[in-house]
């Protein structure tokens, strides 16, 4: 027998109309309230920086990461094409740009020298 049990049909549909409710309650909170939320001063720096941070958390492993372990060489071309993007990026400051410029590098790397 396996570990997960199978669910029948009423529990799925129970199942989804539980995280449905949990989805629209935790997204329409702000919206709920008739008055306005007071945020202290700190906590509205801080989110500033939460899109920045989860792009890092999301990008940064898919450069330095292999199969769940830090790559082992510098032959490898994620690192010349994020190279590449981030001194274009402070150069320039455009994002379409920063994203062919790292392509740019990548794709030759990867394709012609197998890195």
């Amino acid at each position: 027998m396996s570990a997960v049990a199978a669910l029948s049909t009423w529990e799925t549909a129970l199942a989804i109309v539980g995280l449905a409710v949990i989805t629209v309650l935790t997204r329409s909170f702000f919206f709920i309230s008739n008055r306005e939320l007071p945020i202290p001063a700190w906590l509205q720096q801080g989110l500033r920086y939460a899109p920045l941070a989860a792009l890092a958390a999301v990008v940064v492993p898919e450069i330095v990461m292999t199969q769940g372990q830090l790559i082992g060489t510098w032959q490898d071309a994620r690192l010349f094409g994020a190279a590449a993007g981030l001194a274009y990026f402070f150069w320039r400051r455009d994002i379409l740009g920063t994203i062919l410029t790292g392509m740019a590098v990548y794709l030759p790397l990867k394709l012609g020298l197998g890195w």
